[in-house]
C-alpha cells in the first residue's frame, strides 16, 4: 500500500503556508475552487487539466493559511470549538486538489506532472512547518491540553486533543526560534529532494526495462506475455522489439519462466542497476544526502536518530522493539532460506548445468521445484484467476459474507484513466458507504507496486462519505486476450481491498483521526488480515473458475496450491527482512555520521543483521527504495512485520469461533475496522482478541514452526 502527501493533507490541519516561488494565477472555472458536485463529491475527471492543478494547490494554501491566521489570532480565550473543531474544517480547498492531484501523479504520471510535484514539494513542506511552527497556534492547543481533565470532552474528542497537542510536540513546536528556523531549512530540502528521488525512480524504472531483439531470448514465456512484451515494445515505437518492464521490486515476475539464462541475468541486473548508472536517473547521491538530513532533524528535536524520533507515535513506539522483532524472526527465515538455496542447487546439477545459483536463477528453478515437490506449475493455476472475476466473484464476495457490503458498478462517473472502473457500495440496509475506483494494469507513467487512499474522506463533522482507489500493476493483456493473474497478485487484490474496507468503514467525527490515518505499524494490519480470506475455501471455491469453461479448480490443483502455501517463505520473509533492516539502518545512523557509500553501506547493514544471503537480495534495494525514500514508509518498513503478526494471530481467533461468518464480520468491523485513530492501537486490539499479540501464529503460518 502507498501513503503519499495526500494522506497528511486529509487532516486539514497540517499544511498552511506559501513558499516564495510565484503564484500561479487561478482562473474563475478552475474546477477544484468548489466542491465536486459529482455523487460523493468525486473527482470531476471529465472536467480537470493538468493546467489546474498548481494554481489550485496554491490558492488552497492560501486561503487554508488564512483560516490558519484566524484561528491562531483569535482574540476569545481557546476552546476546543474555535481552536480544534475549526482546524479541523480548515483547507478544505487544499485537502480537495491535493488529494486528486497526487493520487493522479502516482497512477497516471506525465512531466507536467512531474514538474509540478517538483515544484510543490517544498511549498507544501513550508505550509506544514508554517502551522507546527506557529507558536500562536500551538500555545492554544497547549492550554487546552493543560485543562484536558476539566474539559468533559467526549471520547475522539480527547483522542484529537491528544492527537493534536503530540503531533505539534512530535513536529517541533516546543524549540527555540532559531531552531525552527534550522527545522524549516532542513523539512524544505528533504521534500525538495524526496519529490525528485520519486521523478528519477519513475524515469530510471521506465528507462531500464530490459529491450529485447530476437523472440528466442524470451524463451518459457507464454504466448500471452510475449503479446504483451511486444504490445509494450510498440507503446515505445520499438517495432519488431519487445519490452519486458521493471516492476518495483528486484526480482521480476519473468524471471520465473525465462529459460535462457543469459535473458534472465539481463532482466535482473536491469532490476538491480535501475538507478544506479551514474546517469540523471541515478538516486544515490539524493538518498545518502536524505539520511543525513533525516538524522540532523531527529538530533535538533531531541533524539539520537530519525528512527527513534518517528517511532515515538507508532505501535512499536521504539527501535529496540523493532530490532526484537526483526532478530526473532532472522535465525530460522535465513536457514530455510538455505536450505531451499540447496534444494534449488541440486535440480540445477541434477540437469547438468555448471553454474552456482545467482539471484537471477531462483524463480526460475525454484519453481521447477515446487514443480516437482508439489507437482505444480504456475501456468495450470492462472487460467483459474481471471482479474474480474476474482475482483467480483472473490474480493467483493468475501467482503458480502463477512459485513452484508454489496457493489455496483457506475459508468457514469469520469475517470482518470480508461481502465479505471468505478464502484458504488451499500450497507446491508440499502445505505450508501461511498465509491471505489480500481485501477489494475501496469502503465509505464504508473509508479510501481500497489496501494490505497482516499480521494475523498470520510467525517462526519464534514458531511462526507470515502471515495477511494485501489492501484496494482498487473500486466495488461493484449487485445481480446483474458486478464490471468498469479496467485501473489490475487493476494494483492485482497490485500489493497483490505484497506480500502478499513477507509470505508470509518466511522469518526473528525477527519484526522478517521479510517486509514493510523500508526505505520497499525495501517497494514487489516490489508494484510484480508488477504487470508482468499484461501478460505468457500470464497476460493467461488472465484478460482476456469475463465473458459467456468468450472471450479479441480480439488487435486487446490491441494496442490494449499500444499505449496508454504513454500519458498524462507527466500520471501528473507527478502522482506532485508528490506526492513535496510530502511532501520539507514535512518538509525547519527546526525555525526558521514555520508555514506551507498552500496558498502548496504552489504555493511545486512551482515550485520545476519541477512546477507548472496542468492537471497532484498526486497528493495536502497537505491530504489521507493517506500522509504519516496513514500513516507522512513523507520516504518518493519510494519508490514509487526502487521503480519497482529493479523495472523487476529485470523486466528476467527478460526477459534467459526471462520468467516457475519457476526465475526460484524465483530471485527465494529472493534477494528470502523475505530480509525480513535483508540490506543495496543488497547484496540487486546479488546478484539483479548490478550496482547503473539508471534506464534505468523511463524506458523510462513512454515517456520508448527
Amino acid at each position: 500500500m502507498k501513503l503519499t502527501l495526500t494522506r497528511r493533507l486529509c487532516s486539514a490541519a497540517l499544511f498552511c503556508t506559501m513558499a516564495a516561488s510565484a503564484q500561479a494565477k487561478i482562473n474563475a472555472n478552475n474546477p477544484f475552487l468548489h466542491p465536486s458536485t459529482l455523487d460523493y463529491q468525486a473527482p470531476a475527471f471529465d472536467k480537470i487539466k493538468d493546467s489546474d492543478y498548481l494554481p489550485a494547490l496554491q490558492e488552497g494554501m492560501k486561503r487554508h493559511l488564512a483560516q490558519i491566521n484566524d484561528i491562531a489570532n483569535n482574540s476569545a480565550s481557546a476552546t476546543f470549538e474555535n481552536t480544534l473543531v475549526a482546524l479541523e474544517k480548515s483547507g478544505a480547498m487544499l485537502t480537495r486538489v491535493s488529494r486528486v492531484f497526487f493520487s493522479v501523479a502516482a497512477a497516471n504520471n506525465n512531466p507536467t506532472l512531474q514538474k509540478i510535484q517538483e515544484q510543490i514539494a517544498p511549498e507544501l513542506a513550508a505550509h506544514q512547518d508554517a502551522i507546527y511552527l506557529n507558536d500562536k497556534l500551538f500555545q492554544r492547543i497547549k492550554t487546552l491540553h493543560s485543562k484536558i481533565n476539566s474539559l468533559h470532552l467526549d471520547s475522539e474528542s480527547l483522542r484529537l486533543l491528544n492527537y493534536y497537542f503530540d503531533d505539534f510536540s512530535h513536529a517541533g513546536a516546543n524549540l527555540s526560534a532559531k531552531d525552527k528556523i534550522k527545522l524549516k531549512a532542513l523539512n524544505k530540502e528533504n521534500a525538495t529532494l524526496s519529490a525528485s528521488y520519486v521523478n528519477k525512480l519513475l524515469d530510471g524504472t521506465k528507462a531500464a526495462g530490459l529491450v529485447v531483439e530476437n523472440k528466442a531470448e524470451l524463451a518459457g514465456l507464454s504466448d500471452g506475455a510475449i503479446k504483451a512484451a511486444a504490445a509494450d515494445a510498440k507503446g515505445r515505437k520499438l517495432t519488431g522489439k519487445w519490452l519486458l518492464p521493471l516492476q518495483n521490486t528486484t526480482q521480476q515476475p519473468a524471471l520465473q519462466s525465462l529459460t535462457n539464462r543469459a535473458t534472465r541475468e539481463k532482466l535482473f541486473q536491469a532490476s538491480w542497476s535501475r538507478s544506479e548508472k551514474g546517469d540523471k536517473n541515478d538516486t544515490r547521491k539524493i538518498i545518502t544526502r536524505l539520511a543525513k538530513l533525516r538524522a540532523e532533524k531527529a538530533a535538533l528535536l531531541g533524539f539520537n536518530s530519525y528512527a527513534a524520533w518517528t517511532l515515538q507515535d507508532q505501535m512499536a513506539k521504539t527501535p529496540a522493539a523493532v530490532t526484537k522483532l526483526l532478530k526473532k524472526l532472522a535465525p530460522a527465515t535465513t536457514a530455510h532460506a538455505k536450505e531451499e538455496a540447496a534444494d534449488i542447487q541440486k535440480v540445477i546439477d541434477s540437469e547438468h548445468k555448471n553454474f552456482k545459483l545467482q539471484p537471477w536463477d531462483w524463480e526460475l528453478y525454484a519453481e521447477k521445484v515446487r514443480k516437482a515437490r508439489y507437482n505444480l506449475d504456475e501456468k495450470e493455476v492462472k487460467p483459474y484467476f481471471e482479474l474480474n472475476r476474482v475482483l467480483k466473484d472473490g474480493v467483493f464476495y468475501a467482503a458480502t459474507q463477512l459485513y452484508g457490503i454489496t457493489f455496483k458498478e457506475r459508468h457514469d462517473l469520469p475517470v482518470y484513466q480508461e481502465d479505471v472502473k468505478v464502484y458504488e457500495l451499500f450497507n446491508e440496509d440499502g445505505s450508501s458507504i461511498g465509491l471505489f475506483y480500481a485501477d489494475f494494469f501496469k502503465r509505464d507513467n504508473k509508479g510501481g507496486g500497489a496501494w490505497m487512499d482516499n480521494m475523498v474522506g470520510q467525517s462526519y463533522l464534514l458531511g462526507t462519505k470515502p471515495v477511494i482507489y485501489n492501484v496494482t500493476n498487473f500486466t495488461k493483456p493484449a487485445k481480446g486476450q483474458p486478464a490471468l493473474i498469479s496467485w501473489d497478485d490475487v493476494s494483492t487484490m485482497f490485500h489493497e481491498f483490505g484497506h480500502a474496507l478499513h477507509g470505508f468503514f470509518a466511522d469518526q467525527q473528525y477527519p484526522s483521526l478517521s479510517g486509514t490515518n493510523t500508526a505505520r505499524d497499525f495501517v497494514e494490519f487489516p490489508s494484510q488480515f484480508n488477504e487470508h480470506w482468499a484461501s478460505y475455501p468457500s470464497v476460493f471455491k467461488n472465484f478460482a473458475k476456469h475463465y473458459k469453461t467456468g468450472k471450479d479448480m479441480p480439488d487435486v490443483l487446490v491441494k496442490k496450491l494449499r500444499d505449496a502455501a508454504y513454500f519458498n517463505q524462507g527466500y520471501a520473509l528473507t527478502e522482506l527482512l532485508a528490506a526492513a533492516d535496510l530502511d532501520m539502518a539507514w535512518h538509525s545512523l547519527p546526525a555525526t555520521a558521514p555520508e555514506q557509500d551507498v552500496d558498502k553501506f548496504e552489504v555493511s547493514a545486512l551482515k550485520n543483521a545476519g541477512l546477507y544471503v548472496k542468492e537471497v537480495p532484498p526486497r528493495y534495494r536502497s537505491s530504489y527504495f521507493m517506500h522509504i525514500w519516496g513514500n513516507g514508509y522512513s523507520a516504518g518498513y518493519y510494519a508490514y512485520l509487526w502487521t503480519e503478526m497482529l493479523d495472523d494471530d487476529a485470523y486466528t481467533w476467527f478460526e477459534e469461533n467459526g471462520g468467516l461468518t457475519r457476526k465475526n464480520g460484524d465483530r471485527f468491523r465494529q472493534m477494528i475496522l470502523s475505530r480509525g485513530n480513535t483508540l490506543d492501537y495496543a488497547q484496540m486490539f487486546r479488546a478484539f482478541r483479548g490478550r496482547d499479540p503473539i508471534i506464534e501464529p505468523m511463524l506458523k503460518n510462513r512454515g517456520l514452526i508448527k
